[in-house]
């Protein structure tokens, strides 16, 4: 006969007094975990830290956003894919400036340079202050001395990139320990 938390078992009076201990036992820790709360799966999304968190979403122009909008769809869904080193494609993986390149091309039918030091060579407008980001604009990074990474600001202080070898295109807080004491400045490529 099944068991449920619900269900009353009586011992015949013959059985030995350890066979009831355990069966005791077991019966405590069968009603104890019908009593406990369900297990949750842990989520993968962590909830943003950033500071910039609570700023109003900014798009760079009323004539360019319905094209910011095409790329953060385009960024969003391409989170998860693998890096890979000169990489251009989801098929093959992305490199950081080969993921920029592939979500303005296929979004927006925008071409960049390949590399994001050309990038931020690029004449575009520059925005100096995160807080002055608009979706859908490059934020370029300084590491030792030059510029040598480049993602796309989403809003409120998050932004997609490929950061390393072995990682993933990941969203993060621009503004986070790392990626804040790095930020160099933004591009404007949509207005």
């Amino acid at each position: 006969m099944p068991l449920s938390c619900a269900s009353r078992f009586v011992l015949p009076p013959d059985t030995p007094r350890v066979a009831r201990q355990l069966l005791l036992g077991a019966m405590i820790m069968l009603l104890a975990a019908c009593a406990s709360a369900p297990h949750r799966r842990e989520s993968t999304y962590k909830a943003s830290h950033s500071a910039l968190a609570d700023l109003p979403a900014r798009a760079p122009s009323a004539a360019s956003a319905g094209e910011a909008n095409d790329i953060l769809f385009r960024a969003i869904a391409l989170v998860g894919t693998p890096y890979h080193w000169g990489g251009n494609t989801p098929a093959g993986g992305f490199d950081c400036s080969g993921l920029i390149d592939y979500i303005y091309r296929t979004a927006a039918g925008i071409k960049l340079p390949r590399t994001s030091n050309e990038m931020a060579s690029m004449d575009a407008r520059k925005v100096r202050r995160m807080t002055q980001l608009a979706s859908g604009d490059l934020v370029f990074f300084d590491i030792d001395g030059s510029i040598s990474h480049v993602g796309v600001y989403v809003g409120k202080g998050r932004f997609v990139h490929a950061p390393n070898s072995g990682g993933t295109v990941r969203l993060d807080d621009i503004d986070g320990p790392y990626w804040g004491d790095h930020f160099a400045y933004g591009k404007r490529v949509l207005d």
